[in-house]
């Protein structure tokens, strides 16, 4: 069981969010893993879900250090699913997405949480 729950939980994350240490967490997004939150759709496919005001076509990505954090930001969802992401498979998905994704938040929830631009966070991941 450890095994799996250390699937979906990066401590060198956590950690870098903890100290709010901006270079920590891009090297932590670069070199290990990053839970993202995938779209229920009822299919197979394997959709992120993003997060979006009202009225707008911006979109926010949420990312988290661990699927238990992003569990505290959902709590009375009943279905939850995330996905695993690496840097490169997150690098395609911002690149790709750039133009409609307003901000990046990392643990939103709580305890240690942070702020980025998709285009600071796309640098980030290349650098």
């Amino acid at each position: 069981m450890a095994y799996k729950e250390q699937r979906f939980r990066s401590e060198q994350l956590e950690e870098a969010l903890a100290q709010q240490d901006v270079a920590a967490v891009a090297y932590a997004l670069r070199n290990d893993i990053v839970i993202v939150p995938r779209l229920v759709t009822g299919k197979k496919d394997m959709q992120v879900r993003v997060f979006g005001r009202e009225g707008t076509e911006q979109r926010i990505l949420l990312l988290f250090s661990s699927a238990d954090t992003y569990t505290a930001m959902v709590p009375d969802e009943k279905i939850r699913q995330v996905m695993v992401y690496d840097g490169p498979r997150l690098e395609e998905f911002l690149a790709a997405h750039l133009e409609t994704l307003e901000a990046v938040f990392f643990d939103i929830a709580g305890p240690h949480t942070m702020q980025s631009t998709p285009q600071d966070l796309l640098a980030a991941l290349r650098a």
